[in-house]
């Protein structure tokens, strides 16, 4: 009988290391599909009509991809979503990703649920390597403006481009700056833990792009490209 209990056990404790391993193995699944996701939402906002001005790519040495924004609501609407956040370093290389979270709300006559996707341009880097220290308020505690659209510099030459953040989406094949004042970005740790296997800084990954998975060398590639092509 006692050898019974002791086989049962063992077969519960593999079992649970099993799940384990297995709940972590669908943690990094996710935190890998979400950078290929950000890749593809770069690679189809490079190949639509209308584009991100070129003068504005020039000075911008950050950014935030957020696929599959979520908005919904009935007249109080809410937004929610996971991306990734990037710098430029002082190279011209880009960093290894960060992952985080977007929530906002806001008032108005929005009915049932609408998926977009999101990108964040920043001029500075140091405004995305200080989330380490804690979540901004676009529009609150940083400046943010829809962002004007053009594929050519001429479209952006009478521009000011004085906010620090200017936003883009796409939903429905529709590509236009979009209006985020009010809303909450921060770091998502659990998220990074994941993904690079131990607890990371957000500041320390900021600073590093030594990581060379297949994923991520795609994604900064297709970020490069999305900077000099236009």
């Amino acid at each position: 009988m006692m050898k019974i209990f002791k086989t049962v056990g063992l077969f519960f404790i593999l079992c649970s290391m099993s799940a384990i391993a297995f709940g972590q193995d669908a943690q990094d699944d996710k935190q890998e599909a979400k950078i290929i996701a950000a890749t593809n939402v770069l690679s189809d906002f490079g190949k639509m009509k209308e584009h991100i001005p070129s003068e504005l790519l020039k000075i911008t040495n950050g950014i935030i991809i957020v696929p599959k924004l979520i908005k919904a609501g009935f007249v109080l609407a809410g937004k929610r979503g996971r991306g990734i956040a990037m710098v430029k370093l002082s190279d011209g290389s880009w960093s290894d990703p960060v992952f985080v979270t977007i929530t906002g709300g806001s008032i108005g006559l929005q009915v049932g649920v609408q998926s977009e996707d999101l990108v964040l341009i920043f001029k500075n880097a140091s405004t995305l390597q200080n989330m380490g220290k804690g979540s901004f308020t676009l529009g609150g505690d940083i400046s943010i403006s829809a962002g004007p659209v053009g594929r050519s510099s001429s479209a952006a030459t009478d521009y000011k481009m004085e906010a620090e953040v200017y936003s883009y989406s796409r939903s429905k094949g529709l590509f236009a700056g979009i209006s985020l004042s009010g809303s909450s970005i921060a770091v998502d740790e659990k998220a990074n833990e994941n993904f690079y296997g131990e607890p990371e800084n957000a500041q320390a990954i900021f600073s590093s792009s030594a990581n060379t998975s297949a994923s991520v060398s795609e994604l900064k590639s297709t970020l490069k490209n999305l900077y000099h092509q236009q």
